[in-house]
């Protein structure tokens, strides 16, 4: 495994060469991360500076150095270099003009990266066309927020892949595939104990936030606010939330462009407030099923666990690459960790 160090304009600087742990943590909705540990040397200490890019043979994404700790003592000398994946480059904009935007989730995402300050670099991938739609107004907020909003509000990831060659930086959307038991299209991929691809499970259910029936507001005050409801259940499970849309302007609106965009914004609650259910577990790269030949980060894939009467098809959102003692373990994340309520007013 090569970790090779690029200065921000993309050309080479060099390779480190006595690494003793690297986790390579990849996501599908926001950027990933890594943490990466060697010696003190002058070579590393020259290599791994703020802003330089960490790379990794055969990787489609790459990190920014952020986070530098220098450590020497008895028993270690050790500089440890921590950041974030190039789509972070994202949280340095702001979406300063007002976006009233419906239609496909993933030319969203596209327009709104192209209305900001162009990123050095940074130029545009192709266009999949995936049919998931949405409706919104943004204004004077952070553009990596919004697309991590939009990633979640679609199913879509996206990625800053980086093209050292041409030293351009190619903003990428995709979807995973469906890998589960129970279709037919693509090669199913199960983890289990009779695989033997489910060791160190940890699996988290969580319903505390879950809602069910959503009153949206829009603009207005008193009586004159504009409302509507969606959603359902009756008894104990009824779980009513309200959702503060003011911040959707009607100017230039239609009547329905303008209840559809409250709606949404009720709808994209409604979709965060869920059910948590997650399980987490390593796996050798290369036991029954090949990391990045039969699954990848984005498929959804079933999960058994006959020991805890377990059974579900979940999205791989999470993938973390350990390097350490020689060798790689992955480490899969199934299904959304702790709903995070998207805030559609930061």
């Amino acid at each position: 495994m090569e970790v090779r160090i690029y200065g921000r304009d993309l050309y080479r600087r060099g390779q480190i060469e006595n690494q003793t742990s690297l986790i390579w943590t990849r996501k599908f909705y926001e950027p990933g991360t890594f943490e990466l540990h060697a010696p003190i040397t002058d070579e590393n200490l020259y290599l791994l500076q703020e802003g330089n890019i960490v790379g990794k043979k055969g990787s489609d994404e790459a990190g920014i150095i952020e986070d530098i700790e220098k450590e020497e003592s008895d028993i270690k000398n050790e500089i440890t270099a921590k950041g974030r994946f190039l789509s972070s480059y994202m949280d340095r904009r702001l979406i300063k003009k007002t976006v009233n935007f419906s239609g496909k989730t993933e030319v969203a995402m596209r327009q709104l990266y192209s209305g900001v300050v162009p990123l050095p670099l940074v130029e545009l991938g192709s266009l999949n066309g995936f049919p998931e739609k949405v409706e919104f107004q943004v204004t004077m907020k952070n553009l990596l927020t919004y697309e991590n909003k939009l990633s979640r509000a679609g199913a879509i990831g996206f990625r800053f892949r980086p093209d050292f060659q041409r030293r351009k930086i190619i903003f990428e959307t995709y979807q995973g595939k469906d890998r589960t038991f129970n279709q037919h299209e693509n090669n199913r991929v199960v983890f289990s104990e009779d695989y033997n691809n489910l060791n160190n499970a940890i699996y988290r259910y969580n319903s505390q936030n879950l809602k069910t029936f959503a009153v949206v507001g829009g603009q207005g005050e008193g009586d004159a606010r504009t409302y509507y409801e969606l959603g359902g259940g009756e008894g104990y499970d009824l779980r009513e939330v309200f959702v503060d849309a003011k911040d959707i302007n009607p100017d230039g609106l239609t009547a329905e462009q303008y209840k559809a965009a409250l709606l949404q914004r009720a709808q994209e609650a409604l979709n965060e407030a869920i059910v948590s259910e997650t399980l987490e577990s390593e796996t050798d790269a290369a036991i029954n099923f090949i990391y990045k030949e039969d699954y990848d980060l984005g498929d959804i894939v079933t999960v058994r666990k006959k020991k805890w009467n377990l059974y579900m098809n979940q999205r791989i959102t999470e993938l973390s690459e350990v390097y350490e003692y020689g060798g790689m373990i992955v480490v899969p994340t199934f299904g959304d960790p702790l709903p995070e309520k998207i805030k559609w007013d930061e």
